[in-house]
């Protein structure tokens, strides 16, 4: 397994898949590894993937200080990445939680981003928020669903602030776009692999600073793909749509249907938009067996 000490001393692991143009890929969670990743729907048959497992979790140590687990500290992680990956300019590819640290990464070293590709974005390190409306109108798009009545009415009884046992677990399947087995599965996994003590850290006090970070990125010179998922209630659309337009040079892609976790919704759409993007043009090669549950 691929590694590299953080300035701190730290074994920080890496996982790459496929070959060609390098993109570096950061886990949200947040601080989970990266394993629920997997090759993000085959976009390792386009790209050579580097999938970073940030401190504490996945095969990278435990570091000596807790505090560096927070997310403006961990910007030092992503850096000595890149330099040990001998990279000018890098792609830099983040889902969810991992945005946050993509977005601070490139307020504060933009001549090293070539490209940004910000996936089912978290928008807390720029400072904007979601509503209930905002969410209660992505709820209203699942109503023909199965598991739907018991998952609002939880929904409901979170934002009325009188949840009940189970009901954050009841509003899982609206994280994907479709309830299903291999769904199931690929929550089920994610969730062992999630440092909570971690977690707790990333956002703390001191973490974000969102008027400065919008002023680094209003400057940002490097195109920015952003990718929401039509029935994400975690990154709502209009959300997604107003962190877009705090960089200069933004595209906006939605994808139908699709929810937190796009490349399992539409594998096709996923990789065909990130590799347009990011200038690769050939088709695809051949998977060499992808974990179906990815």
């Amino acid at each position: 397994m691929p590694a590299l000490a953080a300035n701190d001393g730290t074994k920080l692991a890496y996982h790459v898949l496929g070959e060609g143009t390098p993109v570096v890929c950061l886990p949200g969670g947040p601080m989970q590894d990266s394993d629920y990743l997997g090759d993000l729907g085959g976009l390792s048959a386009r790209l050579r993937l580097i999938l970073l497992d940030h401190r504490g979790t996945g095969q990278s140590a435990t570091p000596a200080d807790p505090g560096t687990y927070r997310c403006d500290r961990l910007v030092d992680d992503v850096e000595a990445l890149r330099e040990h990956l001998g990279l000018d300019r890098v792609n830099l590819l983040g889902h969810s939680g991992g945005t946050n640290l993509a977005v601070l990464y490139a307020a504060r070293y933009p001549e090293h981003i070539d490209k940004l590709v910000l996936v089912a974005p978290s928008t807390y390190a720029l400072g904007l928020a979601a509503t209930a409306d905002d969410r209660r109108e992505v709820v209203r798009l699942r109503e023909g669903e199965s598991w739907f009545g018991p998952a609002s009415a939880a929904f409901e009884r979170i934002n009325a602030g009188q949840a009940t046992d189970g009901d954050r677990a009841a509003l899982t399947p609206f994280v994907y776009g479709r309830w299903d087995a291999a769904t199931q599965a690929h929550h089920v996994s994610g969730e062992t692999r999630r440092n909570t003590r971690a977690a707790a850290i990333y956002g703390a006090e001191g973490a974000f600073h969102p008027e400065a970070t919008r002023a680094a990125l209003a400057t940002l010179g490097a195109p920015v793909l952003l990718l929401a998922g039509e029935v994400d209630v975690n990154s709502p659309p209009r959300v997604v749509a107003e962190l877009a337009g705090l960089f200069p040079n933004a595209t906006l892609a939605t994808l139908p249907g699709a929810a937190h976790f796009l490349w399992l919704d539409d594998p096709t759409w996923f990789t065909t938009t990130i590799a347009s993007f990011l200038g690769v043009t050939r088709p695809p090669r051949r998977s060499r067996g992808a974990d179906p549950r990815r």
